[in-house]
């Protein structure tokens, strides 16, 4: 777990930059003292309070050795609360900057696990373009469904195994794939794991980001909710709200 983390309903988040999570993820990588594979997991006010209805999904979310703040939602309760995160860190951010920072020191191996073969056939050439000096050491496209059976279990984590990268991106969706990274961190021989979503759409441009400005103003969310309504109403509709009603409540309590 870093040092630099601030309480938010129970969850400790990341109070660092993106360039200071990067670097501290890099760190972990390159020094490899471990004995259990670190991960990080991204928090935004919908994965919260998913979690605090899934025991499995809070537990893997405070397992994680770094909670970045990824939800415009959870900056504005950082605020609210009287804290000090100010920027958000994005999935998205720590998949380039890592890599990045893999390139850099050459050698290093990633896998791909999640998404179709096709995306991830994309990935591996755009990742040849985009950080030469970074091997694909593997990926692997596990079948849709809500849970694994335990021999397609076996199957991906015998996959990652057998070419023993240095950084697993998992890309299953929240909540599955935290619960599977911590269900399985202790038969991964990986020395950094990353739980980031949509980010695989992401880097092949399947799904499109929103423009920057949108970004920037913390509403990235609503381009995506105007284009697809019937999948994120209730991520947008639901749980942001309830998420800030309990954000209203603990500020009260606090200056009770």
């Amino acid at each position: 777990m870093v040092k630099n983390i601030e309480a938010i309903l129970g969850y400790d988040i990341a109070t660092m930059s993106k360039d200071a999570c990067v670097a501290k993820i890099c760190s972990w990588i390159e020094s490899g003292e471990m004995e259990m594979m670190r991960y990080v997991v991204c928090a935004n006010p919908h994965s919260l309070e998913v979690a605090r209805m899934d025991v499995l999904f809070d537990l893997a979310m405070k397992g994680a050795d770094m909670i970045i703040p990824d939800g415009a939602g959870v900056v504005a309760a950082s605020r609210l609360l009287g804290g000090s995160i100010r920027q958000r860190v994005t999935g998205y951010d720590i998949f380039l900057g890592v890599n990045k920072g893999l390139d850099s020191m050459g050698g290093q191996r990633v896998f791909f696990l999640g998404s179709t073969e096709a995306n991830l056939n994309d990935i591996r050439k755009r990742m040849m373009s985009d950080f030469p000096n970074v091997a694909v050491a593997g990926f692997y496209s596990p079948p849709f469904s809500a849970e694994f059976e335990k021999e397609e279990n076996d199957a991906m984590v015998g996959a990652v195994n057998a070419v023993r990268p240095d950084v697993l991106w998992v890309g299953l969706s929240a909540p599955k794939q935290e619960k599977w990274i911590h269900a399985n961190r202790d038969r991964l021989d990986v020395k950094f794991a990353g739980a980031i979503g949509a980010v695989f759409d992401f880097y092949t441009g399947r799904i499109k980001r929103s423009h920057p400005f949108f970004q920037r103003i913390g509403l990235e969310w609503l381009p995506r909710f105007i284009r697809e309504p019937r999948r994120l109403w209730r991520r947008n509709l639901v749980s942001s709200p309830k998420f800030l009603l309990r954000i209203i409540r603990e500020r009260h309590n606090l200056k009770a």
